[in-house]
């Protein structure tokens, strides 16, 4: 098959998509009709052999929409001509999104008419791994789920073998708007075992800001007047309104930036200064601003008097220990007298002047200290619930919506060991001090592999997530996905771990299905709705139906199974029938009704009937959206006035159950954490003679490895290359475009060259996303390196949070 896509009339509207082929089905295996049922295709069963999506001038049909390229969220209007969506437009009544779109979110239209994306049910026929799998109905595909095959069994006999253990099937997720229903059902199955994304993201930003703050906070970029932006690449990683408030100030225009990275990135080329800092060092960074503030008096007294716990034991610490700006010279490879200006500048502009809190993955094994070092910095100025600092915002309520979460008498508690007898100040547990809601992808892994488990974990079922890309040691993550008795995944695309599944699922893309409806809080609070563009092309579904008959599926023959187990359930039975006792195991109720009238009812209940319409209608809503929003030009919009803005709304008075900011949690010491940021010794992590300290990060036009085989964004970044100093690439004879192995103990990826003096000599850096492994992805397979089969399964202690910077790695042209 090929698919050409022009950038740019794509951009302008104008583009045709042709699907050469007679079908739309691959001859390959995972596609292989060979094994197919002989019901006759129905009528959306393929893509027809050329889609026009050439926007036209004639009738059209607009829907109010949300975007799915990445964690935005931004509003669209999608255009659509004779059932095919030929445009995606900017929703202007959005705040969040100020009526804009990025290249990003147009090329979500070519998600829906990518030819390799799932289409049928499918059960695999081959080993695992080899992508071997036959066309089956969802009726059939359900009965796997529940039965079996010859290759593999289904969950009536795993939890019939486990007791009705109903811990045995673990869970896991990734980032969107239909997590929550997935949750529901995994609450309703009543498994102990929950795994997201947050271990391998934000887990240590949020937690660190939230002990320290009550919560993770906001940053209003459009008023700040100093921003310190470390180890964040919003001019390339993420363009959003935000991100265009920032560098439409900076460069002497309103707003002074520090870039703090060590790769010359574009937001140091925007930024009024660059810092090289030594990569996993921040935390002595910002350690050492402290020290100047707190020994130069330039914090606001007012603030800390009133808003701050333990900052006499906090600021006897730094001075005690001697964080100077010399003394972290030496460690982060800046110069004192930058440092010592940074954090008078910083001040001087207090409480408008922001520590970009950051948005990524942990990068070191200190993150959740240097997170916490951040916070304290940040309040030290006042800048905490005020413009131009750091906001908490508001958040319009929803009704509620039940779902169900039966107790199961058998049902093991989570998956982790704990220690029988720790002591003070060690944790109580093997992988980390705290079990976050999310958990430990990696420790969770691990142990199961090692058969470390409490009990017999046999199962999984997994939505929207790829964690053969997305954690690292690729190897261990096919290894643990090999083992599994019964593997469930529910995508829109072919993935490198959909070739480890049992049975996939294949769920509609975003612009074919309604979400649940969501709000977003901030300055300008909102809430907004994902609505259906089209019906679902091929026999894909939302997974809302997916479980709907998921569970009618399932729900009666395990209870039948729980009948025999569970002690409670027998007793239940004594005294009432059994329609009762079912009726609170029916795992067919979170999922009643349709996601429209689930949504119309958390609105209505609320805000009522006219504001549902409204929200069904513009995508948006807020109390006195009619009164506030006005069009004051043609890209320029008010949501809300200057005076409902909610810059504070607490008056600056942190969210923790103080009141205050902590800066010392005595707590975390029982845990074995140090009780406030310290720098430690072991910190300073030592690359290895001959190789390099590998670094990765994100980029604008994809996210993660979700829009990896996107022809649209290939236009824009074909690949991922390798940056490597140029002088250490002159040793090793290497030029740009040159292709290159880069190993370590975990594996091995390649990918091409690109020599340059915007990276230091001992690090090398590149971006996430690129290097599936799958087949059937036309464009993402083999293309450029896997940075995660090279990165090592190593976790910070808090949390057990991936640590992404902390593997040596060697080069070599090949």
């Amino acid at each position: 098959m090929s698919v050409e896509v022009s950038r740019r009339k794509f951009l302008q509207g104008s583009v045709v998509l042709s699907v050469a082929g007679a079908s739309a089905i691959s001859a390959t295996n995972l596609f292989s009709s060979e094994h197919a049922s002989n019901k006759q295709p129905s009528k959306n069963s393929r893509i027809p052999s050329t889609i026009t999506t050439k926007t036209g001038i004639g009738e059209a049909v607009e829907v109010a929409t949300l975007c799915e390229m990445c964690v935005n969220k931004c509003a669209a209007i999608a255009r659509v001509e004779d059932g095919i969506i030929t445009k995606l437009n900017p929703n202007p009544m959005f705040p969040k999104s100020k009526n804009m779109l990025c290249p990003r979110g147009n090329a979500g239209i070519q998600a829906i008419y990518d030819p390799d994306r799932l289409k049928y049910p499918m059960i695999r026929v081959g080993e695992k791994g080899e992508g071997k799998f036959k066309r089956v109905t969802w009726d059939e595909a359900y009965a796997a789920i529940l039965n079996g095959t010859d290759k593999f069994p289904g969950l009536a006999k795993i939890l019939e073998e486990e007791k009705d253990n109903r811990s045995s099937m673990l869970f896991c997720a990734g980032e969107g708007m239909a997590e929550h229903t997935f949750k529901q059902f995994y609450q309703a199955f009543g498994s102990s075992n929950w795994l997201n994304h947050a271990s391998l993201c934000l887990q240590t930003v949020i937690s660190g800001y939230g002990v320290t703050l009550g919560t993770y906070p906001q940053s209003d970029l459009e008023n700040a007047e100093f921003i310190i932006m470390a180890g964040a690449n919003r001019a390339e990683a993420i363009v959003t309104p935000d991100t265009m408030d920032c560098f439409k100030r900076t460069k002497g225009r309103g707003a002074k930036l520090v870039c703090v990275d060590p790769r010359f990135t574009n937001t140091a080329a925007k930024a009024d200064k660059w810092l090289a800092i030594k990569p996993g060092t921040d935390l002595a960074f910002v350690l050492a601003l402290t020290y100047v503030v707190l020994t130069e008096e330039l914090y606001d007294k007012k603030y800390v008097s009133e808003y701050f716990n333990g900052f006499d034991e906090y600021k006897n610490n730094v001075i005690t220990n001697k964080y100077t700006p010399e003394w972290a010279a030496k460690i982060t490879g800046l110069r004192a007298k930058d440092i010592y200006k940074t954090a008078r500048d910083f001040m001087a502009h207090a409480p408008k002047a922001i520590y970009y809190p950051g948005r990524r993955s942990t990068f070191a094994s200190n993150d959740f200290q240097l997170r916490r070092a951040q916070a304290i910095f940040q309040a030290l100025g006042g800048g905490i619930d005020t413009k131009g600092g750091l906001i908490f915002g508001k958040k319009l309520k929803l009704g509620k919506h039940e779902g169900l979460e039966p107790l199961y008498d058998r049902a093991e508690a989570r998956a982790v060991n704990k220690k029988d007898h720790p002591q003070e100040g060690e944790s109580g547990y093997d992988d980390c001090a705290i079990v976050s809601g999310g958990g430990s992808w990696i420790s969770w892994r691990n142990r199961y592999i090692e058969d470390k488990m409490p009990y017999k974990v046999r199962g999984m079922f997994c939505y929207k997530h790829n964690p053969m890309m997305n954690m690292p040691n690729t190897a261990k993550t096919a290894q643990m996905l090999k083992k599994m008795d019964l593997v469930v995944t529910i995508d829109t695309m072919p993935s490198d771990t959909v070739m480890y599944a049992d049975v996939v699922l294949p769920e509609c893309t975003y612009l074919e299905r309604t979400d649940p409806v969501k709000t977003f809080g901030g300055v300008e609070p909102s809430i907004a709705v994902r609505n259906k563009v089209v019906d679902p092309l091929f026999e894909t579904k939302p997974v809302r139906e997916i479980l709907q008959g998921l569970t009618a599926t399932i729900s009666k023959p395990l209870f039948e199974i729980t009948k025999k187990h569970d002690e409670e359930v027998q007793s239940s039975l004594e005294d009432s029938s059994v329609e009762e006792v079912y009726a609170e195991f029916d795992l067919t109720l979170p999922f009643e009704g349709t996601q429209e009238e689930v949504n119309h009812h958390m609105v209505a209940s609320v805000y009522g009937d006219e504001a549902a319409h409204t929200l069904a209608k513009e995508g948006v809503f807020y109390p006195n959206m009619d009164k506030y929003y006005q069009e004051i030009s043609v890209n320029e919009h008010q949501y809300y006035p200057e005076k409902e803005k909610a810059y504070s709304v607490r008056g600056g008075k942190p969210k923790t159950s103080s009141g205050k900011v902590e800066c010392v949690i005595h707590n975390l010491s029982k845990k074995g954490v140090d009780s406030m940021p310290m720098w430690r010794d072991e910190y300073d992590f030592k690359v290895e003679e001959g190789k390099f300290r590998l670094l990765t990060g994100r980029h604008a036009q994809f996210t993660q490895s979700g829009t990896s085989n996107n022809a649209v964004l290939h236009d824009l970044i074909m690949t991922n290359y390798i940056w490597i100093n140029q002088r250490m690439a002159d040793k090793k004879g290497i030029k740009f475009g040159d292709m290159v192995e880069v190993s370590s103990k975990t594996g091995a990826t390649r990918l091409k060259a690109y020599p340059t003096e915007k990276i230091g000599p001992d690090t090398v850096f590149f971006i996430h996303g690129f290097g599936e492994e799958s087949e059937e992805l036309t464009w993402a397979y083999k293309n450029g390196g896997n940075d995660n089969s090279v990165i090592e399964d190593k976790t910070e202690p808090v949390y057990g949070a991936a640590v992404m910077h902390e593997t040596n790695v060697e080069i070599r042209k090949v």
